[in-house]
């Protein structure tokens, strides 16, 4: 009896199976987790660009509301659980994307202290982004960054020790439409406080 049990194949599938399965599942959820990651990221992406075309127009200066709102809608269409950040920044020119504001480095360390600085953003403060927030007048650069925040919805992140919320963000950069002249940038010497 006992040579007849172990010649028998039967049910070893099973325990077969039982092996595997926990490696297949976590496999498959990371491809769906990374999927779903790379679709949010691109649809995020195109979303960023439509926005960014349309809010560099004329007709776009008025309608910001309008267009964050499509941005949201074409985003919460695949991630409606997501929490989304919008923020524009405009400059003079391309070269002054993320440029501090020129100061007289005196002391040599790296920081504007009781140093004279041009105050290019007219705030009245040394800056290390001489951008300004909104969309800015014509032919103004703008940098359109929307940051995306959602939680995983495969509980992969339990089993690899991650962090169980998703974050990315798409910038792009565009020159406002030519729909008047461009305001010369006003500038002033300060002392840094």
């Amino acid at each position: 009896m006992l040579k007849h049990i172990k010649k028998r194949q039967d049910g070893a599938v099973l325990i077969e199976f039982a092996f595997i399965a926990p490696v297949l599942f976590l496999i498959l959820m990371a491809v769906f987790d990374f999927g779903y990651s790379i679709y949010a990221r691109t649809l995020l992406n195109g979303a960023i660009q439509e926005a960014a075309r349309n809010s560099a127009l004329e007709s776009g200066a008025t309608d910001l509301d309008d267009i964050d709102e499509k941005v949201r809608e074409r985003v919460e269409d695949v991630v409606p659980f997501g929490e989304i950040n919008i923020e524009r920044k405009s400059y003079y020119g391309f070269f002054d994307i993320e440029r501090a504001e020129v100061f007289s480095d005196n002391d040599g360390n790296g920081t504007c202290n009781d140093e004279p600085f041009t105050d290019e953003n007219g705030n009245g403060t040394w800056d290390t982004d001489v951008g300004e927030s909104g969309i800015g007048g014509p032919r103004d650069v703008v940098l359109y960054e929307v940051t995306l925040r959602y939680d995983r919805i495969f509980p992969l992140y339990r089993a690899l020790g991650t962090n169980p919320v998703q974050s990315m963000s798409a910038m792009t950069v565009l020159r406002n439409q030519p729909y008047g002249q461009q305001i010369a940038q006003e500038t002033q010497e300060l002392t840094c406080s």
